[in-house]
């Protein structure tokens, strides 16, 4: 397949970004620009992304951040070969931001457009960091979200395990506000851990030895707030580490479930990639790394900076649906849910007519 090269817009939290991106599937590619604007300073005094605030925030830096995007990249709109936009799933306001301005860039330079699922682009953004192969284990980690799926293709996902209740990157976040820690809670329970006796507090590991692999956070977050009560801050880094080690362990026993599954499916499969904003934690990285190493599967962890919500992996999840041909009308609707296994990401079943370069 020939290269393309792809602008990708990303609004569908509380960052607004811009990137552009070369190469062809498997990967790996070329970022050959890629701006993110965090809104952490007007969400923090809420302890959480406020909707009308991060929709507001994007529509007012959208536009300067796509031309920042170009510009790095040295491309003009004439020498794209399509525009992606995250179509969902996320926060309904964002999300029509960033759809509507790449309908817009679309309509005005002739370039087809392509509706990208986020969930997806975070599952191919170890393609373009490493060309990770088909078939691999994915174990998508995030705020909103915590699956362990079998990735056959774009497109294409068989659905191991999900969570029950909170996602993993929501426990943190409780946790930290429940610890009285800076938002994001991610990163400050994280860091507070590191100075944390980690077997201080004997916290439950939900779900570990069920059948399946499906997750649960809320009643390890329930014990949490429940100590928080009764001891107060006192010991907080104490508390923060026993509840990182609770929810590694946790994540270890339902993906090495998944892995059996997995081998079930794909004797052939020897990848595990970990994808979502909470792969960025350190100690989730090592016991995985760990894991894998027991297990003998070949890990593949994007980069932190690449973990996190940003438009690269929109751009290239944009890039593998176009050299498929999967694009999209201009019809196509943004959506607050859109789960993986639903459809293909290229909005060509929402859109109508599909279109190629």
């Amino acid at each position: 397949m020939r290269d393309l090269t792809v602008l990708g817009i990303e609004t569908s939290c509380d960052e607004t970004a811009a990137a552009v991106v070369r190469g062809a599937a498997p990967g790996p590619g070329a970022i050959l620009s890629n701006i993110v604007l965090s809104q952490l300073s007007e969400h923090a005094p809420f302890g959480g992304v406020v909707p009308e605030i991060a929709a507001r925030a994007h529509v007012e830096a959208v536009d300067a951040i796509i031309e920042r995007a170009l510009d790095e990249a040295g491309v003009a709109l004439s020498d794209l070969d399509a525009i992606a936009a995250t179509a969902g799933p996320g926060l309904i306001g964002g999300v029509m931001v960033g759809l509507t301005t790449a309908k817009a860039l679309a309509l005005a330079s002739g370039k087809p457009l392509v509706a990208v699922n986020h969930l997806e682009a975070h599952a191919l953004t170890a393609r373009l960091t490493e060309g990770a192969e088909f078939p691999f284990l994915l174990l998508l980690i995030s705020g909103g979200h915590c699956q362990l799926l079998g990735v056959e293709g774009v497109g294409r996902f068989r659905l191991y395990g999900t969570t029950i209740d909170d996602a993993v990157g929501e426990a943190f976040d409780k946790t930290a506000k429940l610890l009285g820690l800076a938002y994001p809670g991610g990163p400050s329970v994280e860091i507070a851990a590191r100075g944390g006796n980690a077997k201080r507090f004997a916290l439950p590991r939900p779900m570990i030895g069920r059948e399946g692999a499906d997750f649960s956070f809320s009643g390890l977050k329930t014990a949490v707030r429940q100590i928080a009560r009764a001891d107060g801050f006192s010991r907080t880094a104490d508390l923060a580490a026993s509840f990182q080690a609770a929810v590694v362990e946790s994540l270890i026993g339902r993906t090495k479930a998944a892995m059996a599954m997995f081998r079930a499916d794909f004797p052939r499969g020897d990848t595990f990639v970990v994808a979502g904003g909470v792969a960025s934690n350190a100690a989730i990285r090592e016991a995985l790394t760990r894991l894998c190493e027991a297990e003998g599967l070949r890990i593949k962890i994007p980069p932190p900076r690449l973990c996190t919500d940003n438009a690269a992996m929109v751009a290239w999840a944009g890039l593998e649906n176009g050299q498929l041909g999967l694009f999209g009308g201009l019809g196509v609707a943004p959506r607050a849910r859109w789960p993986l296994q639903d459809a293909p990401v290229g909005g060509s079943q929402t859109a109508g007519t599909s279109q190629k370069p």
